[in-house]
């Protein structure tokens, strides 16, 4: 799969910038209505310059993809930054994850695109600065706490949310199916013997 642009590059113009943040914008709509039969020249179409300006940003449909996923690892990475701040450690991290999967339902065909690439969202997520790092704080001060079971890894997160997001691409009689899984994951990954997660 297409990595990410490495972040030691150099800063983008701000014309470009401009140009790079109206294509991820028109490929978010774009991907949402037409899922993975989405085509580039859509995407230019959409953000309104040439089909060339969106290949200099994304020399790939993967790759443009895998931005998208990066742009929304973003907004968690930001949950996360705020969550260390949070004092009840299973808070801060179960507020991490229901942003997570807030982000993914909120986009239920953007979702189903994610999910159909194989381990993207566990390439997608390394790449976001500061997410990984902040995650494992919370974890490791949810596991202190005693509150947060032993045996989880920070390799199971991306695993957890590609499981939730995938959810939400399922028919099912619950309002926000997303909000019930979410739920039952999260009691299964509270440590044995803590208190149980609030009805």
């Amino acid at each position: 799969m297409t990595q990410v642009a490495a972040t030691d590059e150099r800063p983008l113009r701000a014309d470009a910038r401009r140009n790079r943040e109206k294509v991820l914008a028109a490929a978010r709509a774009v991907f949402s209505e037409n899922g993975r039969d989405a085509q580039m020249d859509d995407v230019a179409r959409r953000a309104g310059v040439g089909v060339g300006t969106v290949y200099r940003h994304f020399p790939t449909k993967e790759a443009l993809i895998e931005a998208l996923m990066v742009d929304s690892f973003q907004a968690i990475a930001a949950q996360a930054e705020a969550a260390l701040e949070v004092e009840d450690p299973w808070e801060a991290f179960t507020c991490v994850l229901s942003r997570g999967a807030e982000i993914m339902a909120a986009d239920r065909a953007l979702s189903e695109v994610f999910a159909s690439i194989p381990g993207a969202m566990e390439q997608a997520m390394p790449t976001v600065e500061g997410l990984q790092e902040s995650m494992a704080k919370i974890m490791a001060r949810a596991q202190e706490a005693g509150v947060l079971r032993e045996d989880v890894i920070l390799d199971d997160v991306p695993m957890i949310m590609c499981g939730i997001g995938s959810a939400t691409k399922k028919e099912h009689r619950c309002a926000t199916p997303w909000r019930r899984h979410l739920m039952i994951v999260l009691d299964g990954l509270r440590a044995p013997g803590g208190d149980r997660l609030p009805g």
